[in-house]
C-alpha cells in the first residue's frame, strides 16, 4: 500500500492509544501477571506505539523528500472543530519539512528514552502511571508540532505543560518535588498568557482583512492562511501591532523554552525521574518555543525591534545560565543549566533570522543532551542514586559503556569537530556575526557582533563546565565515595518512590527556595548504600542501548545533516547543506536574502578557528585543573563566587521575595481592603443591609387591622384619580 500523507494521523493517534491502554489496563496487567512480568508487558506496550509512530513518520519523510521543495506541504483535515460565522477552526494537521523534523525527533529520541525508562523505572510501585503520563506527553507534543492552526498548537502547548507538571511531581509524596511541579506549572502560565494574547491579536487583525485573504475562507488562525498573507495584512497596521504580535508570541516561547526571565522553572524540574529530564526538559518540550518562533517567523521578520529583543534575550540567557552551571554539584543540575544555555543559542539564532540554524541546533541538541541526561541517569543508578558529583570520581573503569557514550555527548556539546554540536553551534555563531550589517541598517541598537562575542564566550564556558562535570565523574584519580561513611550519603531521586514515609517533610519544606548548593546540604538522609564499600556496576541492556545509539548520532548526526564534504564523499552522495535545503520551504526568511549570513571565506575560517579554539582551551583548562582530583575548597563549597553562582546569582530568591512574599502580602492586603471592604462590605453586605432597612420600614405598615388597609386603599384610589384628573386637565390646557 502506497504511503499517503494522511498516515500522519496514525503518528498522532498511536501514542494516544498507548496512553489509554496504560491508563485503563496498566495496573490490572501488573496485578494479573505479577510485578516483574507485568511491568515488562506494560513497558513493551509503552515503547511499541512510539517506535511504530517513528517508522510511520520515517515513511512519510521518505515520500516527502522525493518531492520538489515547492510541493513539500500537505494538510490533512479530519473535521471542523469550531465553525461559526466569524471563525472556522478545523482539526487539521500540517505535514511539511519543519513539522516532520520535529516529529522524527519526538518519536525517534522518544522511543529510545521510553526503552531506557523501562529499565530505569523497574520496580517502581506506580510503573503504569509513569508510562501513562509519558505516552500522553508524546501525543500532546505531536499535536503541538503538527497542528495547522494556532488553537491546535495551543492544545498541544498546554498539554505538554500538564504532562510536565505530572512528571516533575511524579514522586509527589516529597514536598520539594510537589513544589517544583507547581513552580513549573505556574511560571509557564505567564508565558502561556502572552501566547494566548498573541493568538487573540492575530485573530483580530486577520478577521478584519477579508479583502486580502482568500474569499470565503474564514480560517483566520490556520497557518496556510495567515503565513502567506502576513506581510500584506500587517502592512495596513502601525508599528504597535506589528511589534506586539511577535513579542507576545515570544513571551510564550520564553516560558516553554526557559529563557530569561522565565527560565527558573527548568532547573527545579530535575526533581522528576531522569528519563523525564531527558525527554521533556532536554530533547522535546523545551524546544517548543524555538519551534513556535520558526513556524511563525514571518511575524518576527516584519518587526526588527522584536528580532533584536529575541536575539538579546537569547544571548543573555546563554551566558547567564552557563555561569550558573559552575556553581552546581548535582550532576542533573549542571545539565539543566546547560540546557537553558543551549536554548539561548537557539533563540539567538532565531533572533538574527537564522531560523534554520536554530532548528539545526534543536536537532543536534536532542542527540547529545538526551544522551547526557540518560548517561547521568546510568551514573546515578550505578552510584546508588546519589547525584552529587563530589561523591564520584574515576568511574570510567567501572562504567565503560556509559563512559564512552557520554564522551561522545561531551565532545559534541563542547563543539569539537566533527561531533554534532560543532556544526550547529558554529553555524549559529557565524551567522550571528555576518548578519551585523543588515540588522544595524534595520536600526538595531545592539550590534550582532556583540552578541557573537557573548556566544563565543559562552562556548568557552560550556567547554569548561562540561569538562568539569565529565572529569569529576569519570576521571580525577580518586574514588571519592570511598571516603563516605554510610550515614553521610546524600539523598537520591529514587528514594522518593521507595521510601516516601521516611522523609522529614518539615525539614525539607523550604528547600525549594534555597540556593542550589544548600539544597544538597539540607536534603534528608538517604536510604541507599553509597559508602566506602560500594562497587559501581554498568547498567543493563535497556539502559545502555539507547546510550550507544545516541552516541553514534552525537558523533555523526551533525556531519550528515550539515553535508560535511569528506563524509559526503565517503557516502558517495551529495549531502551539501542537507538540513537547510530540506527545511528551506518552511522556514527560509521571506523578507531578506540568505546572503546576509555569509562573508569572505577567509573570515568564515577565522570564525571556525575561534570557535574550535574556545572549545579546546576550555577543555584543557579544566582538565588540568581537575587532573589530580577535586580541590578541597570546592568540595566544601567555600568559594563565595561559586556559592553565588549556585544560588543563580540570587535571582531566584529575589523573584520569590518579590512575587511570592511581597506579592502574597500585597494580595492579602488587597483582599482585605478591596474584596472584603468594598465588594463584600459595600456591594454585598451593604445591599443586604439596605434591603433589610427598607423591609423594616415597610413592615411597620403591616398592622393587621382591616380598617387600616381599607383606608390605605381609599387613599391610593384618591391619589390615582387625582393624577388622572390633573393629567387630563393639563392636556386640555395644552391643546
Amino acid at each position: 500500500m502506497a504511503v499517503t500523507f494522511d498516515w500522519i494521523w496514525a503518528v498522532l493517534l498511536l501514542p494516544l492509544a498507548g496512553f489509554l491502554i496504560q491508563a485503563a489496563f496498566g495496573k490490572k496487567i501488573v496485578d494479573t501477571f505479577g510485578a516483574q512480568k507485568g511491568q515488562r508487558i506494560c513497558g513493551t506496550l509503552a515503547v511499541l506505539p512510539i517506535a511504530v509512530a517513528f517508522f510511520v513518520a520515517l515513511a512519510i519523510f521518505s515520500k516527502m523528500a522525493g518531492l520538489d521543495p515547492e510541493h513539500r506541504l500537505a494538510i490533512s483535515t479530519w473535521f471542523n472543530w469550531i465553525d461559526i460565522d466569524t471563525l472556522r477552526v478545523p482539526f487539521e494537521l500540517r505535514v511539511d519539512p519543519l513539522s516532520l523534523t520535529m516529529v522524527l525527533i519526538i518519536t525517534g529520541v522518544g522511543s529510545l528514552i521510553h526503552l531506557y525508562a523501562t529499565g530505569y523505572m523497574a520496580g517502581d510501585r506506580d510503573y503504569p502511571r509513569f508510562f501513562t503520563y509519558l505516552n500522553l506527553f508524546i501525543a500532546f507534543m505531536l499535536m503541538l508540532v503538527l497542528g495547522n492552526n494556532l488553537p491546535l498548537v495551543f492544545i498541544g502547548w498546554e498539554g505538554v505543560g500538564l504532562c510536565s507538571y505530572l512528571l516533575i511531581g511524579y514522586w509527589y509524596e516529597d514536598i520539594a518535588n510537589a513544589k517544583a511541579a507547581n513552580k513549573a506549572f505556574i511560571v509557564n502560565r505567564i508565558g502561556d498568557w502572552g501566547m494566548a494574547l498573541g493568538i487573540f491579536l492575530i485573530y483580530c487583525v486577520f478577521s478584519r482583512s477579508s479583502g486580502i485573504l482568500p474569499a470565503g475562507d474564514n480560517r483566520y488562525l490556520s497557518f496556510d492562511v495567515i503565513l502567506p498573507f502576513a506581510q500584506q495584512v500587517l502592512g495596513a497596521y502601525g508599528s504597535t501591532v506589528v511589534n506586539a504580535i511577535p513579542l507576545l508570541l515570544f513571551i510564550g516561547a520564553c516560558g516553554k523554552s526557559a529563557q530569561f526571565p522565565l527560565y527558573l522553572w527548568l532547573p527545579d524540574a530535575m526533581a522528576g525521574p531522569t528519563p523525564v529530564s531527558a525527554l521533556i526538559h532536554a530533547a522535546t518540550m523545551v524546544t517548543g518555543g524555538v519551534y513556535l518562533l520558526a513556524r511563525t517567523h514571518i511575524f518576527f521578520e516584519l518587526s526588527p525591534f522584536a528580532m533584536m529583543v529575541v536575539a538579546c534575550i537569547g544571548a543573555f540567557t546563554a551566558i547567564f545560565a552557563a555561569s550558573i552551571a559552575f556553581g552546581q554539584m548535582d550532576i542533573k543540575k549542571v545539565l539543566a543549566y546547560s540546557t537553558v544555555s543551549q536554548l539561548g543559542y537557539m533563540i539567538l539564532a532565531c533572533g538574527v533570522g537564522a531560523f534554520s540554524s536554530g532548528m539545526f541546533h534543536v536537532t543536534t541538541h536532542a542527540f547529545f543532551k538526551a544522551l547526557l541526561f540518560l548517561g547521568a541517569g546510568a551514573v546515578i543508578t550505578a552510584m546508588a542514586h546519589d547525584q552529587d558529583m563530589r561523591n564520584y570520581g574515576n568511574l570510567r573503569k567501572y562504567l565503560p559503556i556509559t563512559y564512552f557514550s557520554m564522551m561522545m555527548a561531551w565532545l559534541a556539546i563542547c563543539g569539537i569537530p566533527i561531533w554534532a554540536g560543532f556544526f550547529s553551534k558554529d553555524e549559529i555563531l557565524g551567522r550571528t556575526f555576518f548578519s551585523a550589517p543588515y540588522w544595524q541598517a534595520q536600526g538595531w541598537a545592539v550590534s550582532p557582533v556583540i552578541l557573537y562575542g557573548i556566544g563565543l564566550v559562552t562556548a568557552l564556558m560550556t567547554a569548561m563546565y562540561m569538562t568539569r562535570m565529565f572529569w569529576l565523574t569519570f576521571y580525577g584519580g580518586e574514588e571519592r565515595w570511598r571516603a563516605i561513611a554510610p550515614s553521610a550519603a546524600h539523598h537520591g531521586e529514587h528514594s522518593h518512590a521507595e521510601h516516601p514515609d521516611h522523609h522529614d517533610h518539615g525539614e525539607d519544606e523550604h528547600a525549594f527556595y534555597l540556593a542550589e548548593d544548600e539544597i544538597i546540604a539540607h536534603e534528608p538522609e538517604a536510604h541507599h548504600a553509597l559508602d566506602s564499600s560500594h562497587e559501581p556496576k554498568e547498567v543493563g541492556f535497556s539502559l545502555w542501548f539507547p546510550l550507544v545509539v545516541l552516541g553514534v548520532l552525537s558523533l555523526l548526526g551533525g556531519a550528515v545533516l550539515a553535508g560535511f564534504k569528506p563524509l559526503s564523499t565517503l557516502l558517495g552522495m551529495d549531502t551539501a547543506h542537507l538540513f537547510e535545503n530540506w527545511n528551506a520551504p518552511a522556514i527560509e526568511p521571506k523578507t531578506f536574502s540568505h546572503e546576509i549570513f555569509h562573508g569572505a571565506v577567509s573570515m568564515e575560517w577565522m570564525l571556525v578557528l575561534a570557535s574550535v579554539a574556545a572549545a579546546v582551551l576550555g577543555i584543557l583548562f579544566m582538565a588540568i585543573r581537575y587532573r589530580k582530583g577535586m580541590p578541597e575548597h570546592e568540595k566544601e563549597f567555600k568559594s563565595e563566587l561559586q556559592r553565588a553562582a549556585g544560588a543563580q546569582w540570587f535571582y531566584d530568591n529575589a523573584m520569590v521575595k518579590l512575587f511570592v512574599d511581597i506579592g502574597g502580602k500585597f494580595a492579602q492586603g488587597f483582599y482585605r481592603w478591596f474584596d472584603k471592604g468594598i465588594i463584600d462590605g459595600v456591594f454585598v453586605n451593604g445591599a443586604a443591609m439596605l434591603t433589610g432597612a427598607f423591609g423594616l420600614l415597610f413592615r411597620k405598615t403591616q398592622t393587621g387591622y382591616a380598617r387600616y388597609y381599607a383606608m390605605a386603599m381609599l387613599l391610593g384610589v384618591v391619589a390615582i384619580m387625582s393624577y388622572i384628573i390633573y393629567a387630563t386637565t393639563s392636556i386640555g390646557v395644552v391643546k
